[in-house]
């Protein structure tokens, strides 16, 4: 089968070969992928800044599909069903936090950039009925942890104010977007106007610019601090957000691509009695509300563009480059 598996002695470090299948071990099914999406991890692979990384393993987190192959043990009426698939494996019983077994599909298991996956078949939901092949593949790794963020770690209410950093992401869109749907007066920011502008037309009531010197004072004046806030770069942009946060208030955050910070605003933490707390994936019980939260409110993943197999490099320096607004599909 054709597939896009990580390959350093390549330029892209990516390439499209064939691939050879294996049986399947009871409780595993065969999923034929109709659409896979790009995450920033799959980057991270091909930067060679993810742990444990290996030549050869096909990539790819997210996608959807029909089932076509079913091992022993798993349930004949299967077969040909449209399913998503929950890339988070092992998490293991504990909610708060994921056992040590815990890994993600797509590194160092083959993952979903490819005609066919194979997954355990707890691993399989019914792919919502009003998305579309790419709205489906878009959904599950950073719906998963957006949902997990805002409401197992920030318990966002109705009313309560949240700024979601960095729209353009599909985390942060996501956040948007269940954020809205939850009731809570949503605000975002982004260096792009583009970006802002989209995210109005969602609904979002204000928007900053974080190259704007003068937002953190605005964010205040309009909002007096945020209940909860949503962040996936840290760095030195945490400070920033401890001033804009609401005494009480929360941070949490999914990510941290601009780093650790070199400084931090410890005395703000204390005083105004402020959570800062990472969030990574969620638990089989976070994917399960998920979906059903998504399929109640009829929530649809923004797509920002859609690759054959054969641009796969065109998709993956799209999303480096930080261009995308919304989730990068690939379909085979």
């Amino acid at each position: 089968m054709n597939a896009i598996t990580l390959q350093s002695t390549q330029s892209s470090k990516l390439l499209l070969t064939d691939v050879q299948t294996r049986n399947l071990h009871p409780g595993e099914v065969r999923v034929l992928i109709k659409a896979a999406a790009l995450n920033h991890r799959d980057e991270w692979c091909r930067q060679g800044l993810y742990p444990n990384i290996q030549d050869g393993v096909v990539l790819g987190s997210d996608g959807a599909g029909v089932v076509t192959e079913i091992g022993k043990g798993v349930d004949y009426g299967l077969l040909d069903k449209e399913v998503i698939i929950n890339p988070a494996l092992n998490w293991g019983e504990n909610q708060k936090v994921q056992g040590p077994n815990f890994e993600i599909l797509g590194m160092p298991r083959n993952g979903t950039l490819a005609e066919s996956v194979i997954v355990p078949v707890d691993r399989l939901y019914e792919k919502p009925a009003h998305m579309t092949w790419e709205e489906a593949a878009a959904l599950p790794l950073a719906g998963l942890t957006a949902f997990r963020a805002l409401t197992y770690q920030g318990n966002i209410q109705a009313g309560e104010n949240l700024l979601v950093t960095g729209f353009g992401g599909g985390v942060a869109q996501f956040a948007v977007q269940f954020g809205l749907a939850l009731g809570a007066k949503v605000s975002t920011s982004s260096s792009s106007t583009e970006k802002l502008e989209k995210a109005k037309a969602l609904g979002v009531s204000t928007t900053f610019n974080y190259l704007d010197h003068n937002w953190i004072s605005k964010a205040m004046e309009v909002t007096n601090g945020f209940d909860l806030i949503i962040d996936g770069a840290v760095g030195d942009t945490l400070n920033h957000l401890i001033q804009v946060a609401k005494p009480g208030g929360k941070i949490v955050f999914y990510g941290a691509t601009l780093g650790n910070p070199s400084k931090l605003e410890a005395r703000k933490i204390f005083w105004n009695q402020l959570k800062i707390m990472g969030t990574t994936m969620g638990s089989d019980q976070d994917f399960k509300n998920m979906v059903s939260f998504v399929n109640e409110k009829k929530i649809k993943p923004i797509i920002d563009q859609v690759f054959g197999f054969d641009k796969a490099e065109e998709a993956f320096n799209r999303m480096r480059d930080g261009k995308q607004t919304g989730k990068i599909v690939l379909v085979p």
